[in-house]
């Protein structure tokens, strides 16, 4: 958990009358912010916030971006400044809180702003101790009044479902691609389907809610489908909201929550189809998304400004498909048993190999970083035996986090083993150790990704080649890792003997067999109790070592540059948080500083980077960022930043989280380091190291982890409690690079060989006789051992000396050291027959288990202690006068199984209990000396203090505590034989790590293996003795002692345990081995110690400079003393700062002298069975009581109201008390139970100064009706039917300092309670919420209120010379604290936002007013199917008429009286009716009358603009101006103001005001009034009171809390019945939608696409326009055809007439309708008035074709009241269709209202009446006609006409062809004749000539 307390701010540039301030906090993406408070110079918040961090805990890195803002201001106009802060110092002590004061704020350019902001931040790790239970310490304000606080938003628990509510507005598509479609959108929402409504068109408009509430258990995807409601074809974009990733998703819902606001507001979604998503765009749908967590708002629409581009606006691009391809090879160390890993069933095996690739369909970008690979085991897998994760952002890059275009690289990974985790095999008997921590084994893997989709196939198997490819690149080396335990405290109390373990891997791991064994195990420890309160190991001199060898890969080259580049960050961080730090001159030499020693660090890490191997490919692709990154900063760092060193701080962070971003290292292969505490064979608490962090490298120390052969402080955990604190050093490396490990190593290593000798006295003699069952040489916990002849040392050792006896002291300790006082007891026993006389038992003296102990006579007392006092009979308890005790024996020789105190007749055994107390001698040596002096500290390991000393160690049973000295009733002892051992050689690496496998368990001697023959011969399955593992001790000579002073001042804010409402705090503090603990101090919350804890003598081993360097952690506890050992707190503290041992200056808070006065005004919300309750505060160790409420049912306020304490309270706010409210009732017998209990965090204020006072400009207003007015405010000119702006009614005129404008009828976008000038109607007295005494809420969850405490709190300083008079009392003028009775109207305007509660989608809401046990409103009086209800004035009968000033009905409204304060709630209800009761809640708002009545902004009624006797805005207010100013100055203990005769001045204050000044000439409006109650209006505007309003209420269900169902405007009028009948009540009808008539007359086209083509390859088509408004589909209209249109051109001449209703107010179609024949209710839909029109060409014998479609907004425009506009548009852009190439529609539109319409009849199309226009028939061309009708015709206009030359020409040539051919034909005839008979022709020649001759004369 991240705590964040924003205390204050400083403004300088503060005029006190801006909108107010607050400060938005982001962390992880995640927002939150503080509460508005009014614009001051130095504001004060107080508030904290908190952000959960679940299992990521706080990274290094991690910052914290602050801003402070204006509120209600767009950025960057309303940011005062914004800062970073580092959370380093918060990782690195998570215990220690970061407070910073006076913050410098920074504008977007780097400079200051001269803002500053103080706060503080506390960290608590998971699991640690105060996590969900301990308050931050910090001040907490009072709350204010919640709208809706029944239903208060509240925090869910821990490990339960959490709700959510997820809002989807679907606003319209854009370019869905199909022909007539009607596109219905299908969201999907968990196991809920939504769908929208069918539209009609490829741009249909919806704008519908679809709203679920959903829970972080179930996986919540919602699933967009815009889906072809007539085809069934359709096309999806997925949404997905915390769930496992889907195979190709485009969205993730978890951005959207991580979005500002938890919204995307008009964004627009791609959208694909189902099954070809590679297959481009079909279409885009344009969403608002808002998944919203319990108490979050529900944010504003925001409209986007004009047309935008749809590609620009993507809330996506559409992603790009991948296949990752993931190469499983082979597992090691894997549990034992049959398993799975997505694969085929492996046999049983540690090291199974699958050998197979799996195919995954990937998008890219991904949407989730995360790859969970999980290991299955069971018979069914159905168990998981680890878990491993693959970050993308690990493994892969977009190239955004890089500059000058580095390219980024696709996920890849390995060839590289991933190790996992999980549970252990023996988790189920272990319940209290971490079962995720625990390492299950490795696998070798393989990821690669690459472009396209996959095919079908899914598995494969992995080819040889690629095997054995692999295994070429991982070799193994031999690592070792060794621990050197410095002290183990706050260790679990008990008998059992504890010990660590030191594990990588499975090596180590004294549970595994497949490992060799090794020295992994610390020797038994029992623990040692302190003195005070925790237990160690006493371990001192002599620490134990740890020494594990392990075999991995080496991958120096990928921990060396890991390191490197960790070592720079952190260097880095450091430097940065100094900068953030610094101010004036200092913040230039540091930073210089920073840029020098980032150059220096970037030089160090690039060689290493150049020379980096590169075995893998995302070893490349991270060596190539790396590279280019570090020259860029190295580049960028060379030169000083131009603008100033303020400029370097933005800049250095943003280095920071870059390096900080590739300072990761996925292929590290080796897994963490494990420390494991047991308790037996049992674990107990587990932590986890990274194996880096240790890694040691001879490259240098920059390559080397940052833990490596340092001293650390770990905490193990278990359960989510710490179960021990150990100190010491690790080291992890290879071993042929160990021989530098002596030099980290303070002590000398002694490596010895251990075993037992135990015997048994049997008939007084002692010998290896009679163990029963126990073993003749064992370990130290009683296991099988070996006899010290048979134990050999390991290969490659020798022994160094003989076996000699060295007691184990550190186990011998007894129980009372360090025990100051014992009281030690034995009871005295007698028994008898029946009948007979008590006579002494058989075991005359016992324990109180009845074991036999010496009798108290023979109880010596211990060397070292005394006896304050003798025997004593203890007479308490359940024992007779004597101290006896009787009973009955079950069996003979036992003791009876119960005790009684009365003896009876049959009793047969009666004792009773001595008891003697002996004390500790005060000696000269203290604790540590005695322990150390047992321990033999100095000296013990010569062999001169063992020599000849048997040393045998007694007990009384095995398995028990032994003692070196014998005793009365021992019956077994050991002794304890050790030999050291030394290596044969000198080797050249550490000795330690040569020590693995156990000693001579290679082979087994010859001697051994004929004894081992024959056992196997005679069948024994008994497995022989293994050799024992060495132990390894480091040995500090001389111990050095330091001193610890521990100042403890007080704790605050301390949460009780149990069912105590206080408690009695004590402080534990623990530093290693000793602690110390302060007085219990009774009764409180907030402990003042003021106690200082001297530690003498602490010891410490090892070099001084190493404890000054790496001191050991200091941890305190704060425990209720009655509470069991349950902790109130905790937090773990450095034990001293800059290595300085004295008390820093200012420790002890300075106190001074402060006066608290308390307003107890009263008590609310109590159970009924409080009668008569009194209040207690207490404060500073003061306590005030207040009288009783006699009678809390008539009057609940307090009779006397005012007090007054003085105290002594810290200058300082942070060691402020908090102020406790106690609430006592009074009830019979002097009972007074504690019934609700509350706590403020104050802080000291100087005295509030009085109003200020401004005056305000006049502005005229017109006679119009409410809604003009309200769309006024609006800003709305054209809803507000005003063509100036006069109805702004802005006050603006300053009459004051810091005086400021506010409009006069004013719209808010929240609670009246939630505006900021307000200070949330609370300025009177504010409400502190009660909670239950001594009851704790489940960690998580907000506990719930029992009632409230109204009253007001100040405290200021007094002067501390009792001459100088104390400032005057705050609470002076108080109104009178009698209920009175009052007139309450509520109008109810409008709702919107609300939740669904009908199949349908929507709900048919309706309002109930309650107040008290009176309830209005009517469930038939609802508006149906609707979201968006308008109620006018809620305006439900019973609603009452009001006349107005002449008698008309003014206004219909809700009107109820009521008791105030006994009736102070008024809840406004919104329903859902239902054809069958009872109806739906759909969300309710709870409204505070009596904070309206009190307050002293006037609340109960705003002020209007203007003062009106008559009219709309007549005056409706019980008291005029003038009367309402001179009360107001009596409740602000001012000077009555005094006016003029005439009225038209007045003096008020020290300033007189003019009416001039604020009303030029006379009033413009009707009904002006006398001037007297004009000025006082403005002079009461000029006070800052609450205006004419209209507020916004947030509805809350109790079924879901914290969720937002919807919104409410409306507003409520009180009146108190004692200052008379109110004025006259606001008529807000709503307005009624108008109908128009539109005429559309569609001339002609042009450049239409045509889509056929004739028989001579002409495009041409049968034409005609299709028309409708969007929404009124049955209304579609075509015109005549235009036939064979050749060049897109036609003449229609055609009239569209359609009739619509439209609401001006909202710029919308009203369109009522009945969705189905069997609903009851019309559903009104809404939509923008949209004019469709459609070219298509028309056919006989198929489906006409679609051509082209054009849309247009009807823009209704009215110059006049009686006049009407139209709009005409020619030649204009028409028609834009699919193609490129575009058509155009000349036509002419023209609106017209109804009454017009009537006026002027036209019909349609060109029918009668044919006017306005008259529409003469279309003059078409001669070939427009249909062709069936004329064929020859057709073929006249399609053929002759334009092909006649063609025809002529060709004809023609056909003729002069056919003579051609006749000619050619004949030709051959002719002369073949010719020349056949030519001599015929001759002589037919000649013959003919004669004859002719002949015939002359």
């Amino acid at each position: 958990m991240l705590r964040l307390l924003v205390a204050s701010a400083h403004i300088p540039e503060a005029t006190g009358s801006g909108p107010g301030v607050h400060v938005s906090a982001r962390f992880r993406g995640v927002p939150r912010s503080t509460r508005v408070v009014p614009e001051e110079h130095s504001p004060t918040w107080n508030e904290t916030l908190a952000w959960p961090l679940g299992t990521r805990p706080l990274h290094p890195t991690a910052s914290l971006t602050l801003r402070l803002r204006h509120w209600g201001q767009p950025a960057p106009r309303g940011d005062l400044g914004a800062t970073t802060v580092s959370l380093d110092r918060l990782v690195a002590n998570p215990g220690l809180p970061l407070a910073l004061s006076h913050v410098p704020l920074l504008d977007p350019r780097g400079q200051p702003t001269g803002c500053t902001v103080t706060l503080r931040c506390s960290y608590v790790p998971r699991g640690m101790a105060g996590d969900a239970t301990v308050p931050l310490q910090g001040r907490v304000p009072p709350p204010a009044v919640s709208p809706g606080s029944p239903h208060h938003p509240g925090k869910p628990s821990a490990g339960r479902k959490e709700d959510f509510q997820v809002r989807v507005r679907v606003i319209e598509g854009h370019q869905l691609q199909g022909n007539d479609i009607k596109p219905v959108v299908t969201v999907l929402i968990g196991q809920h389907r939504f769908r929208t409504r069918i539209r009609v068109g490829n741009n249909p408009y919806y704008n519908e809610v679809l709203d679920s509430r959903a829970t972080r258990a179930e996986a919540v995807i919602g699933v967009f489908q815009v889906r072809d409601s007539s085809s069934g074809m359709g096309c999806h974009a997925v949404v997905r909201l915390l769930s496992p990733p889907l195979p190709s998703p485009q969205l993730d819902v978890g951005t959207i929550y991580r979005a500002p606001g938890r919204s995307l507001s008009w964004k627009w979604l791609s959208l694909q189809h189902p099954h070809r998503p590679d297959a481009g765009s079909r279409g885009y749908l344009r969403v608002s998304l808002a998944v919203l967590h319990t108490g979050e708002p529900v944010p504003e629409k925001e409209e986007p400004a004009g047309d935008e581009d749809v590609e620009a606006n993507l809330l996506q691009p559409p992603p790009c498909a991948a296949t990752l391809q993931l190469r499983i090879y082979r597992a090691e160390d894997l549990p034992q048993g049959g398993h799975w890993l997505c694969t085929r069933v492996m046999p049983p095996d540690a090291n199974p190999a699958w050998n197979e690739v799996f195919f995954f369909p990937l998008r890219l970008p991904p949407i989730c970083d995360e790859i969970q690979l999980a290991i299955l085991g069971g018979s069914r897998s159905s168990k998981v035996l680890g878990t491993a994760i693959l970050h993308l952002s690990q493994i892969s890059s977009a190239g955004a986090e890089l500059e000058e275009g580095t390219p980024g690289f696709l996920p890849c990974f390995g060839p590289s083993f991933l190790p996992f985790y999980g549970p252990r095999p023996d988790a189920a008997r272990t319940p209290s150790t971490d079962t995720g921590m625990a390492y299950r084994g490795r696998v070798l893997l393989e990821l690669s990704t690459h472009m396209g989709t996959p095919d079908r196939r899914q598995r494969d198997t992995i080819a040889p080649k690629d095997i054995a490819r692999v295994q070429r690149h991982l070799p193994r080396r031999q690592f070792g890792l060794c621990g050197i335990f410095y002290s183990a405290t706050m260790v679990p109390a008990g008998p059992e003997l504890l010990r660590f373990e030191l594990s990588l891997g499975n090596y180590g791991d004294a549970g595994d067999v497949t490992c060799k064994p090794a020295a992994s195990v610390t020797p038994h420890g029992c623990p040692l109790f302190d003195g005070n309160r925790y237990h160690y190991l006493p371990w001192y001199g002599d620490k134990p070592v740890a020494a594990v060898t392990s075999f991995w890969e080496d991958a120096g080259h990928r921990w060396d540059a890991l390191n490197l580049l960790r070592a720079l960050c952190r260097r880095l961080e450091r430097n940065v948080a100094e900068l953030r730090g610094a101010r004036g001159d200092t913040r230039g030499d540091i930073g210089r500083r920073l840029l020098r020693q980032l150059v220096q660090d970037c030089g160090r890490a690039l060689p290493q980077l150049e020379a980096q191997p590169t075995p893998t490919p995302l070893d490349a692709h991270l060596r190539a960022a790396r590279l280019h990154l570090l020259r860029h900063v190295v580049a960028a760092a060379a030169v000083p930043p131009r603008a100033g060193w303020d400029t370097l701080l933005p800049v250095a962070e943003s280095w920071l989280g870059r390096v900080a971003a590739l300072a990761v290292e996925p292929q590290a292969s080796m897994p963490d380091v494990l420390l494991w505490l047991l308790r037996g064979e049992q674990r107990v608490a587990c932590a986890r190291v990274p194996a880096t962090d240790l890694m040691f490298s001879r490259s240098g120390p920059g390559t080397c982890g940052r833990l490596c052969g340092r001293i650390q402080t770990l905490f193990l955990a278990g359960s989510g409690d710490i179960r021990a604190q150990l100190r010491l050093r690790l080291w992890l490396g290879r071993v042929a690079d160990s021989g530098d490990l002596p030099r980290h190593l303070e002590g000398t290593l002694r490596i010895y060989a251990e075993t037992y000798e135990n015997q048994t006295k049997l008939l007084g003699k002692w010998g290896p006789r009679g163990l029963l069952g126990s073993p003749g040489f064992s370990d130290s916990a009683g296991k099988v051992g070996l006899p010290r002849h048979s134990i050999r040392p390991p290969k490659g050792w020798r022994w160094d000396g003989p076996w000699t006896v060295e007691p184990q002291r550190r186990l011998l300790l007894d129980m009372e050291t360090n025990v100051g006082e014992v009281l030690e007891e034995v009871y005295e026993n007698e028994s008898r027959w029946l009948g007979r006389e008590w006579g002494p038992a058989a075991m005359a003296s016992t324990d109180a288990s009845g074991a036999a102990v010496p009798p108290k006579e023979e109880v010596a007392c211990p060397q070292g202690w005394h006896v304050t006092d003798g025997w004593r009979v203890d007479v308490t308890g359940a024992v007779d006068e004597a101290g006896w005790e009787y009973g009955v024996s079950a069996a003979p020789g036992s003791p009876p199984p119960a005790w009684h105190a009365t003896e009876k007749t049959y009793h047969t055994h009666r004792r009773r209990r001595w008891l003697r107390t002996r004390c500790r001698d005060p000696g000269a040596q203290g604790r540590e000396q005695d322990v150390a002096s047992f321990l033999q500290l100095v000296g013990a390991h010569s062999p001169k203090a063992a020599a000849g000393a048997e040393a045998w160690e007694y007990g009384s049973l095995w398995g028990c505590h032994f003692h070196l000295q014998p005793r009365a009733g021992d019956v077994c002892r050991r002794r304890c034989w050790q030999r050291c051992m030394v290596p044969a050689q000198p080797p050249a690496v550490a000795p330690l790590f040569l020590l693995e496998g156990s000693p001579g368990a290679e082979d087994l001697a010859e001697e051994d293996k004929p004894a081992a023959a024959e056992r196997q011969a005679r069948g024994s399955s008994r497995t022989p003795p293994r050799q024992p593992v060495p132990l390894i001790l480091c040995t500090f000579q001389q111990p050095n002692f330091f001193q610890l002073r521990c100042y403890i001042f007080q704790a605050l804010e301390l949460a009780p345990r149990g069912t105590k409402a206080t408690a009695d705090p004590v402080a534990h503090v623990a530093f290693v081995h000793v602690s110390q603990s302060t007085r219990v101090l009774t009764g409180t919350l907030d402990p003042l110690w003021d106690q200082t804890l001297l530690f003498h003598r602490v010891l410490l081993y090892g070099d001084p400079r190493g404890v000054r360097d790496e001191p050991p952690a200091m941890v305190v506890e704060v425990f209720d003393q009655d509470g069991g050992d349950g902790s109130l707190a905790q937090v773990s503290t450095p034990p001293w700062r800059q290595g300085v041992f004295s008390v820093p200056l200012g420790i002890r808070p300075l106190l001074r002298l402060v006066a608290l006065e308390v307003l107890a005004w009263g008590l609310r919300g109590l159970r009924s069975s409080v009668r008569a309750p009194s209040l207690e505060v207490q404060c500073g160790g003061q306590t005030l009581r207040t009288p009783t409420i006699t009678d809390l049912a008539a009057n609940p306020n307090f009779p006397i109201n005012a007090f007054l304490l003085t105290l002594h309270l810290p200058v300082e706010e942070e060691y402020m008390p908090p102020i406790r409210l106690r609430v006592l009732d009074t009830r019979d017998f002097g009972y007074r139970p504690e019934v609700g209990q509350a706590s403020i965090l104050p802080r000291i204020t100087a005295k509030k100064v009085a109003a200020d006072k401004a005056a305000e400009e006049e502005e005229d207003e017109d006679e119009d009706d409410w809604w003009s007015k309200f769309y006024a405010a609006m800003g709305d000119k054209a809803k507000s039917r005003r063509g100036t702006n006069r109805d702004r009614l802005k006050v603006s005129q300053s009459l004051g300092p810091g005086a400021g404008d506010k409009d006069g009828n004013k719209i808010y976008s929240c609670e009246l309670e939630a505006v900021p000038q307000f200070e949330g109607l609370q300025d009177f007295c504010q409400t502190f919420p009660l909670y239950q005494p001594g009851g704790h809420p489940t960690a998580g969850e907000d506990p719930a209120p029992v009632g409230e405490f109204k009253g007001l709190f100040h405290i200021y300083p007094l002067p501390e010379d009792p001459g100088v008079p104390p400032p005057p009392r705050h609470f002076q003028e108080l109104p009178p604290s009698q209920p009175q009775k009052c007139l309450v109207r509520v109008y109810v305007v409008r709702a919107f936002d609300l939740s669904p509660r009908d199949r349908n989608g929507l709900c048919d809401p309706y309002v109930r007013v309650s107040l008290g046990m009176k309830t209005l409103g009517q469930r038939d009086q609802y508006v149906p199917n609707t979201l968006e209800p308008v109620f006018g004035s809620g305006c439900q009968p019973p609603c009452q008429y009001v006349p107005g000033a002449d008698g008309t009905p003014a206004a219909r409204l809700f009107e109820v009286t009521g008791t105030i304060p006994l009736e102070k709630d008024l809840r406004v209800s919104l329903l859902d009716y239902d054809l069958l009761p009872p109806d739906q809640e759909i969300g309710t708002t709870t409204i505070d009358l009596e904070n309206r009545l009190l307050s002293r902004f006037r609340a109960h009624c705003g002020l209007p603009t203007l003062y009106r006797t008559a009219g709309p805005g007549c005056w409706r207010d019980q008291l005029p101006p003038s009367r309402t100013l001179e009360h107001f100055a009596r409740t602000r203990g001012l000077p009555a103001p005094e006016f003029s005769a005439e009225g038209t001045t007045v003096t008020f204050g020290d300033q007189t005001f003019l009416l001039s000044h604020f009303e030029s000439g006379p009033p413009p409006h009707q009904y002006p009034g006398p001037p007297r109650e004009r000025l006082a209006l403005h002079v009461l505007h000029a006070c800052h009171l609450v205006p004419e309003h209209l507020e916004t209420r947030t509805l809350y269900n109790s079924t879901q809390p914290g969720l937002e169902q919807g919104k409410v405007q409306m507003w409520v009028d009180v009146f108190p019945a004692s200052l008379g009948p109110p004025g006259p009540a606001v008529d807000i009808t709503p307005r009624k939608p108008q109908r128009y008539e539109l005429r559309c007359v569609v001339w002609n086209t042009r450049d239409v696409d045509l889509g056929d083509t004739n028989l001579v390859g002409q495009r041409m088509s049968d034409i005609y326009v299709v028309g409708w408004l969007d929404g009124l589909e049955e209304q579609r209209q075509r015109t005549d055809v235009h036939y064979r249109s050749l060049h897109g051109d036609g003449g229609f001449n055609w009239r569209f007439v359609f009739s619509f209703e439209y609401l001006a107010a909202e710029q919308l179609c009203i369109l009522p309708r009945k969705e189905h024949f069997w609903s009851l209710d019309e559903t009104v839909l809404k939509v923008p008035p949209k004019l469709i029109l459609q070219v298509w060409d028309n056919d006989k014998f198929s489906a006409d074709d679609f051509l082209e479609t054009g849309e247009g907004v009807v823009a209704l425009h009215r110059a006049g009241e009686q006049q009407a506009a139209s709009l005409s548009r020619s030649g204009g852009p028409g028609i834009a269709g699919n193609r490129d190439d575009e058509g155009k529609l000349e036509l002419s539109l023209e609106l017209l209202t109804a009454k017009e319409a009537e006026e002027r009849p036209a019909g349609k199309g060109r029918e009668d009446p044919n006017m306005y226009p008259t529409l003469p028939a279309p003059v078409r061309p001669e070939w427009s006609f249909l062709w069936l009708q004329a064929p020859l015709r057709s073929l006249r206009y399609s053929i002759w006409r334009q092909h006649r030359c063609r025809i002529s020409l060709g004809l023609a040539l056909l003729l002069l062809l056919a003579l051609l051919l006749t000619f050619i034909y004949a030709t051959p005839g002719y002369l073949a004749m010719k020349l056949v008979n030519p001599l015929r022709s001759l002589h037919l020649a000649g013959g003919e000539r004669p004859a002719a001759g002949a015939g002359k004369p």
